[in-house]
C-alpha cells in the first residue's frame, strides 16, 4: 500500500509533460492563492505559529495574489511552483503555510473550486434559457400546433404546452445542479494525504473561509472518493442537458423538411443561404446546436473512463479542472439565441393540423362518453374513418356526417349514436385542445397555472444562483480582511 497516494516524479518536476488540466491554469492559480489566504488565517487563529511568522506569510500570500494575472495562460495551479514564487518574496518561512496540508487535499480543493465555478456558470446560463422559454410560452397559449410521436403527427396541442414541457425538463436539470452544488460545496482542505495531520488544523474554519458550506467529513473520502463522484455527478447532469437540447434542435430541424414550415428561425445570424441554391435557407444554428450537444455528450464520458477501473488514490482522476467545461455555457448561450429567434406561422401550423387526422381519438372518446361504446370498439371505428378519408384524399373535416353515420351502421349494425354537432366537434382541434380536463393538459386554465409555476421556479433558480455567488464573494472579502489583519505594520 506504499504507493497508494504517490504522485509520479515526472509529474511533480515536469508539469509541462502532462495535460494542462492536471496542472490547472490561471484560474487554479487564483484559487491556490485563496487556499493559502484561508490557510494562514486558520493557522494564525489556531496559534500554530507565532504572530511574526504568520504576519510575513500573510503579507507574501496577499502580495502574490495581487500579482497574479488571471488572463495569463502561462499561469499554473501547481503548488510547488507557487511555493517557489512566495519563497522569493518572504524566504523559507513561506513553506510553513503548508503545515497540515498535502498536495492531495490542495488538489481536491482546487478541483472543487473549479467545478463550483463551472456549475454556477452552467446553472446561470440554463436558467436564462428557461426564463426566455417561459416568456415565449406566454405569447403562444392559444397557438395550435401539431405534436408528434414516432416522428408522425399524433395530436394537436399548443406551442405554449410544448414550451412549458421544455421548461419543466430544464427545471429538473436546474434542480439537479443545485442539489449537486450542495454536495460539491464541501471542502476537502485539511484532510492532508488521507488521515489529517498532527497539527490542530481547523477544517471547518478552512471551509467557511473558502465559501464552502462545510467540510467533507471523512478525510479518506475527501481526497479519494468524493472527488470522483462529485465530478461525475456534474458530468452526468451536463450529459442530460446535451440530450435534451439535441432533442429540441431535432424537433425544430424536422420542420425544415416541409416546403412551408410552420416553425422557423428568424432571418439573421442563425440562418445560412446555400452557396449554390439561392432558394435554400439552411438552419445552421440548429445543426450547430445538435453538433455541439453531441460533442458535449462525448466529452462528458471522458471523466467516467478516467475514473473507471482504477484504485482509490491513483492519479488518473486528479485533474485540477476535471471537466472540459468551455463547451457547456457556449452551448447554452446558443440554445438561448435559438429560443429568441423562433418564428411561428400560426396559420400554417393550423393548416398542418387540419391536413391530418390527429383529432380522431375524440371520436372514440365521445362514443364512450355519449353512448357507453367500449373504447376499443370506438377506436376501430375511428381507424376505419381514417382509412375511408385517406383513400379518398380528403381531410377529416371534409367527411360528411352522413358518411360517418353510414360507415358506423355498416360496421356495427346499429345507428350512429353521435349527433352532427358531436361529429363536428371531433374534427375541431380547438375543441379538442381547450376542452381537455386533465392535470397538466393544454387547456388554458392549466397552461396559465403552469406558466405561473414555471416562471416562479425559474426566478427562484436565478435568485439561488445569485445567493451562491454572494456567499462566495462575502467569504472572499472576509478572508482577505482577516489575512490583512495579521500583517504587522
Amino acid at each position: 500500500m506504499s504507493n497508494l497516494n504517490s504522485t509520479p516524479t515526472h509529474i511533480a518536476s515536469h508539469g509541462t509533460d502532462v495535460n494542462e488540466s492536471f496542472r490547472g491554469g490561471p484560474r487554479s492559480l487564483g484559487y491556490l492563492s485563496d487556499i493559502n489566504e484561508a490557510s494562514i488565517v486558520m493557522l494564525a487563529k489556531a496559534g500554530i505559529f507565532d504572530a511574526s511568522i504568520t504576519s510575513r506569510i500573510a503579507d507574501g500570500v496577499l502580495q502574490l495574489a495581487e500579482a497574479i494575472d488571471l488572463n495569463d495562460p502561462s499561469g499554473t495551479g501547481n503548488y510547488l511552483d507557487y511555493e517557489k514564487r512566495i519563497e522569493k518574496l518572504i524566504g523559507e518561512d513561506a513553506s510553513l503555510v503548508h503545515a497540515g496540508r498535502s498536495r492531495q487535499d490542495i488538489a481536491s480543493t482546487l478541483s472543487r473550486m473549479n467545478l463550483r465555478d463551472d456549475l454556477l456558470n452552467a446553472h446561470h446560463a440554463l436558467t436564462q434559457v428557461r426564463l426566455d422559454i417561459v416568456r415565449l410560452a406566454s405569447s403562444h397559449q392559444e397557438t395550435v400546433i401539431p405534436a408528434y410521436t414516432h416522428g408522425v403527427q399524433a395530436q394537436p396541442t399548443t406551442f405554449a404546452h410544448y414550451l412549458l414541457a421544455q421548461s419543466s425538463a430544464l427545471g429538473r436539470l436546474l434542480d439537479r445542479l443545485s442539489q449537486a452544488y450542495a454536495r460539491l460545496n464541501q471542502c476537502p482542505l485539511g484532510a492532508a494525504a488521507l488521515s489529517t495531520s498532527s497539527f490542530p488544523i481547523d477544517r471547518i474554519m478552512l471551509a467557511k473561509l473558502l465559501g464552502f458550506d462545510s467540510a467533507v467529513e471523512n478525510a479518506y473520502d475527501a481526497n479519494h472518493l468524493a472527488p470522483v463522484d462529485s465530478c461525475l455527478e456534474f458530468a452526468a447532469i451536463l450529459s442530460m442537458s446535451a440530450v435534451q437540447i439535441s432533442q429540441f434542435s431535432q424537433d425544430l430541424h424536422a420542420q425544415y423538411a416541409a416546403p412551408i414550415p410552420w416553425l422557423t428561425l428568424a432571418p439573421g445570424e442563425l440562418m445560412g443561404v446555400s452557396s449554390l441554391m439561392p432558394q435554400k435557407r439552411n438552419p445552421a444554428a440548429l445543426e450547430q446546436l445538435r453538433a455541439q450537444s453531441s460533442l458535449l455528450l462525448s466529452e462528458m464520458q471522458g471523466p467516467f473512463m478516467l475514473a473507471h477501473n482504477v484504485r482509490t488514490g491513483m492519479f488518473d482522476y486528479r485533474a485540477y479542472d476535471p471537466l472540459p467545461t468551455a463547451r457547456p455555457v457556449k452551448l447554452f448561450v446558443l440554445f438561448n439565441k435559438v429560443i429568441n429567434s423562433i418564428v411561428i406561422d400560426q396559420a400554417q401550423a393550423r393548416a398542418e393540423v387540419d391536413a391530418d387526422y390527429s383529432t380522431i381519438t375524440e371520436v372514440a372518446d365521445m362514443l364512450l362518453q355519449k353512448a357507453n361504446i367500449p373504447f376499443r370498439v370506438g377506436h376501430h371505428f375511428a381507424s376505419a374513418i381514417v382509412d375511408f378519408g385517406r383513400s379518398r384524399k380528403i381531410r377529416l373535416q371534409e367527411i360528411r356526417y352522413e358518411e360517418a353515420a353510414q360507415l358506423y351502421e355498416e360496421n356495427h349494425h346499429s345507428a350512429f349514436p353521435l349527433t352532427e354537432e358531436d361529429w363536428k366537434k371531433c374534427a375541431d382541434p380547438v375543441q379538442m385542445i381547450f376542452n381537455r380536463k386533465g392535470y397538466g393538459g393544454p387547456q388554458l386554465s392549466e397552461i396559465k397555472r403552469m406558466q405561473i409555476d414555471e416562471s416562479k421556479s425559474a426566478d427562484m433558480a436565478m435568485a439561488w444562483n445569485a445567493e451562491c455567488r454572494t456567499q462566495l464573494a462575502r467569504a472572499k472579502e472576509d478572508r482577505i480582511s482577516a489575512a490583512k489583519v495579521l500583517i504587522k505594520k
